[in-house]
């Protein structure tokens, strides 16, 4: 199947509502992070207090994402998402209330905290509900959710630049608190619909019991045995099954948040050495630009091109476009950098969420996508705090040196499943027809 005939297939689908609600009601999540950065920042005076109250908000969305999944995989998505998305508006307002009202450090601190545990996840929840969408398509189905992947990764690109890109926009003509209460509209607006799309219905218990999906056979598989679990025992936790594979790809994700958290950081700290503090969401949304453009590009590539080698050329990518960041000092050649790293993101992005899907099953689905989220906003957390630090002791410089070293983690990440490829991938064999719902 062509790539633009599978993007086709996708949208006919579901219909263009869907892909609106469910773009719009990502948003909130891109501009919750860097929103939260310039708010808590511009009422201290302290990139370390911003990095701080931005990273709380990441670590618990990071402990409250996987719990939603666990319990959107049980119950369904529709109540779940619902409360997330109230609970989520609520917790932008207060959190501007706070910062208005000269509350102390701490305090703002732990309400980040309290809003990142409720926020909801929607791309990765968005990614949980094309499996059973292809299932009920008949035709290539394991394509359809190879381009749906590739989609979602454009998707969540786009929002990771429109997201700041509307921060920005808000900080220079009214404030970072005008762009927070734009995003808590979008939540309860988009958030809510989200949850109440006829889609929410193909999750849950009931859905997962009678869908599948013909996958490429998991790359831990034993020679001969194609699309069987992998042959290394698995650990159990949290009524899922855990795998070595799984855990490298969990730490990738959380290298790419790592890289979010150093370069958004790095980038605030050298805007407002230059006296255009509001401009970082702006700047920082360049990366998302052309991440997006790159995931959209990816459902071009042959689907004979598995996961595992996109993923090593894209983490060689990111360590080669990422050093450049080193060398700024002016916003012109910081943009330019920015804009030339975005474009190994989402390929990178894809491939990681893409083997996470084919490792577990369909019941595991939403918490294995918040897991891969979780990490990301674990990393974000890690990434924005110890940049913020080095930013305010030694630069934005120094700042950027932790993105650098998140791309070399990936790499090295990304190399390690090469090793398990060579040992022990099979060739791929013939699947069955999967049931449909």
């Amino acid at each position: 199947m062509h790539a633009l005939s599978a993007y086709s297939r996708l949208f006919k689908l579901t219909g263009p509502l869907y892909v609106l609600v469910a773009f719009l009601g990502r948003l909130p999540m891109a501009m919750a992070q860097v929103g939260t950065l310039m708010l808590v920042f511009r009422a201290t005076g302290s990139n370390e207090v911003g990095g701080v109250a931005a990273g709380a908000l990441a670590v618990a969305n990071a402990v409250g994402a996987p719990i939603a999944g666990m319990l959107c995989d049980r119950h369904g998505q529709r109540i779940v998402v619902l409360v997330q998305s109230l609970a989520g508006t609520a917790g932008l307002i207060g959190l501007v209330l706070l910062a208005h009202a000269g509350a102390p450090n701490p305090a703002m601190i732990a309400m980040s905290a309290a809003l990142g545990a409720v926020l909801p996840q929607v791309g990765p929840l968005a990614r949980v509900r094309w499996r059973p969408l292809a299932a009920r398509s008949g035709g290539d189905q394991r394509r359809l959710v190879d381009a749906a992947f590739s989609y979602e990764g454009a998707a969540d690109e786009a929002s990771f630049a429109l997201g700041p890109a509307l921060v920005g926009i808000a900080a220079v003509l009214v404030s970072p608190a005008g762009a927070l209460i734009t995003a808590a509209v979008l939540l309860a607006v988009f958030g809510t619909a989200f949850a109440l799309h006829p889609t929410a219905r193909l999750t849950g218990p009931a859905v997962h019991a009678v869908t599948t999906v013909p996958a490429m056979p998991p790359v831990s598989a034993a020679p001969g045995t194609p699309g069987e679990a992998p042959t290394h025992a698995p650990v159990r936790l949290d009524g899922r099954f855990l795998t070595v594979g799984l855990v490298v790809l969990i730490l990738a994700q959380w290298s790419v948040g790592v890289l979010f958290g150093a370069t958004q950081t790095g980038t605030n700290a050298l805007a407002d050495s230059v006296g255009k503090a509001g401009v970082t969401g702006l700047v920082h949304a360049m990366l998302g630009v052309s991440s997006a453009i790159a995931g959209i590009a990816t459902a071009f590539i042959p689907a004979r091109v598995r996961q595992e080698r996109r993923m090593l050329v894209a983490s060689i990518a990111l360590v080669a476009l990422s050093w450049p960041l080193l060398l700024v000092h002016s916003l012109g050649p910081l943009v330019a950098a920015v804009a030339v790293l975005g474009f190994a993101i989402a390929p990178f992005m894809i491939s990681v969420y893409s083997q996470a899907e084919h490792a577990v099953p369909p019941a595991r689905s939403a918490l294995a996508m918040t897991l891969l989220a979780g990490a990301t906003s674990i990393g974000y957390a890690c990434g924005a705090g110890v940049a913020g630090s080095l930013a305010d002791s030694s630069g934005h410089t120094a700042a950027f040196g932790v993105t650098v070293g998140a791309t070399v983690l990936a790499l090295l990440l990304a190399l390690s499943r090469q090793r398990g490829v060579r040992r022990a991938a099979p060739e791929p064999q013939p699947v069955e027809q999967p049931a449909t719902v």
